[in-house]
């Protein structure tokens, strides 16, 4: 079940560079500076499995 939104507007984007791999990408949210940020592929690799 994803994230759902009850509103039109466009989902706000901040360019970020990934903390694992440097790769540059977007999140919909404004990292604080504090806590890692990853690409797509580096988040999906450092979850922990669902079972």
């Amino acid at each position: 079940m994803g994230y759902r939104r009850y509103d039109d507007r466009p989902r706000e984007m901040h360019d970020v560079k990934c903390s694992k791999c440097g790769k540059e990408t977007q999140v919909p949210f404004k990292p604080d500076g504090e806590r890692p940020v990853y690409c797509r592929d580096c988040y999906q690799a450092q979850r922990k499995p669902r079972y």
